[in-house]
């Protein structure tokens, strides 16, 4: 079959929820009869990639398994479709950007006086095919970030769905997500900010085919008729996305309002019932949790919890797995530092998991404060990427003995630099952009510790994001005659 197109475009503001929208249409189009469905995340942000954006700018940074750092959205297109997506899945218009002008440089368009229209919107046209091309999926989700008539950025991606439209008006479809919400004077549902974005949307071309309203509850049908009639869509294409307790029932409730129906016969697909069985049993395994756990959550950027989204999902995921029922406690490393007399309070814990980070600022001692105490007191413990590093650190310090031992990447002249750059992949590197240790590696598990128990396996693949790790050559047989037990090895130190 032909392959088809569904923009995702948002209004009103951003943090809407449109990659969950996206992940859920891509999801309930997937239980229809085994559609290959893939998604795009294009953001119109110059930057080339999320790698050096603040997380309390922009969210977690999702790693992907071919080293892109991406926008956490390809992590929710990843949860919900179970697949992998590459790197070349999140658009920026960075990337566009400088490909159009190194082309200019080396003369590809001699005698053109070069523009956004029409080689940026050629530049963004070839991106999305090209994912065509490499996987040849049956349908496309193409979630457009940034918000209509909010972001300028964002014109020339408006302006590559238009003319896609255009040159195949039976493969592509807009869909428009924007807010409706709630008076709370009078408890009345607000229509207008919904109508004065898909104004936007039509003044640069586009008239939405669905309209998926979000709002704190469902919409009347009163609502959803005047919906239809301002924003010239058919009424039986104006659905909501409610507010729910977890993300994974946004595609029962839509599916359940009849948007997969819909979308099929707009798009002149084969009509399948939908078998969403696994995935209803899933939302309920979320649900049933009996015993109710406190796992903390410590760090840097703990106050914009979408800094730590692909952690707060995998904890509630495990949960469900073992019917458990996760209460999540933020624990903000820097009051820690201030006092730490706060680090009782983690004695309340079930599980403390220090989370990722950079940099001197934000709670390093506060950091390995908490360390020290879930190991003193034998509370559950995880470390993830600094996490893990500060707790080499703590270690040194306190059990080794080797005081003033740090990371080189908060102390260059710590006399006991127990964590440093990698050699040699992170030395001489001038460009901090993409420089890291990205993505899969292989992992060498060691038989008989934790990890081997719990993988079952001697040889995985996990996902990176670092440039330090524990400096090998002065340090392992010093930490293992004091009882640190290295139960994984990149590969690349097993010779």
């Amino acid at each position: 079959m032909t392959t088809k197109y569904i923009f995702v475009t948002g209004g009103v503001l951003s943090g809407l929820g449109k990659g969950i929208t996206t992940a859920s249409i891509g999801k309930i189009l997937q239980a229809r009869g085994g559609y290959r469905v893939t998604a795009i995340k294009i953001d119109p942000y110059l930057n080339v990639d999320a790698g050096t954006m603040n997380p309390f700018q922009h969210g977690e940074v999702f790693v992907t398994f071919d080293g892109g750092e991406t926008d956490l959205d390809l992590g929710h297109y990843e949860r919900f479709l179970d697949i992998e997506v590459p790197k070349y899945h999140n658009i920026t218009s960075g990337q566009v950007y400088y490909t159009v002008i190194r082309r200019e440089r080396k003369g590809k368009y001699l005698g053109q006086t070069v523009q956004l229209i029409p080689h940026v919107t050629e530049e963004v046209k070839r991106r999305i095919l090209l994912v065509t091309k490499r996987e040849k999926p049956d349908i496309v989700l193409i979630e457009i970030g940034g918000t209509v008539g909010g972001d300028y950025e964002g014109l020339p991606f408006l302006e590559t769905a238009r003319q896609m439209r255009l040159e195949m008006p039976n493969d592509v479809l807009f869909v428009h997500v924007a807010l409706v919400p709630i008076l709370s004077t009078t408890g009345e549902l607000k229509t207008k900010p919904l109508q004065h974005s898909v104004a936007e949307l039509r003044r640069v071309g586009i008239q939405p085919d669905i309209i998926i309203a979000r709002s704190p509850k469902p919409l009347d049908e009163q609502t959803r008729r005047k919906i239809s009639l301002f924003t010239n869509v058919p009424l039986d294409a104006v659905f909501t996305s409610y507010d729910v307790d977890t993300i994974y029932k946004v595609p029962l409730i839509l599916e359940e309002q009849g948007l997969g129906k819909y979308i099929v016969n707009k798009l002149g697909l084969t009509q399948v019932e939908p078998n969403l069985d696994d995935w209803i049993a899933f939302v309920n395994a979320l649900e049933d949790g009996k015993e109710e756990i406190n796992v903390y959550m410590c760090g840097k950027y703990v106050k914009l919890h979408d800094s730590y989204i692909s952690i707060v999902e995998a904890i509630k995921h495990a949960a469900a797995k073992l019917r458990l029922k996760p209460n999540i406690v933020w624990c903000d490393t820097e009051e820690i530092e201030k006092d730490h007399i706060k680090v009782t309070e983690l004695n309340k814990a079930d599980a403390v998991i220090v989370l990722p980070g950079f940099g001197a600022r934000g709670g390093v001692e506060g950091k390995i404060e908490a360390i020290r105490y879930v190991r003193e007191n034998n509370i559950p413990f995880l470390g993830i990427c600094y996490g893990m590093q500060l707790a080499i650190v703590e270690f040194a310090r306190n059990v080794v003995g080797l005081k003033g031992a740090h990371t080189t990447e908060v102390d260059p002249n710590t006399p006991y630099p127990v964590i440093d750059i990698t050699p040699p992949e992170e030395q001489n590197i001038e460009e901090l952009g993409g420089t890291m240790i990205l993505g899969d590696r292989r992992i060498s598990i060691t038989k008989g510790t934790i990890a081997h128990a719990i993988y079952g396996a001697t040889e995985i693949k996990e996902r990176h994001r670092h440039r330090y790790e524990i400096n090998p050559p002065k340090f392992f047989e010093m930490l293992r005659e004091k009882g640190l037990v290295f139960s994984a090895w990149r590969l690349m130190y097993l010779g």
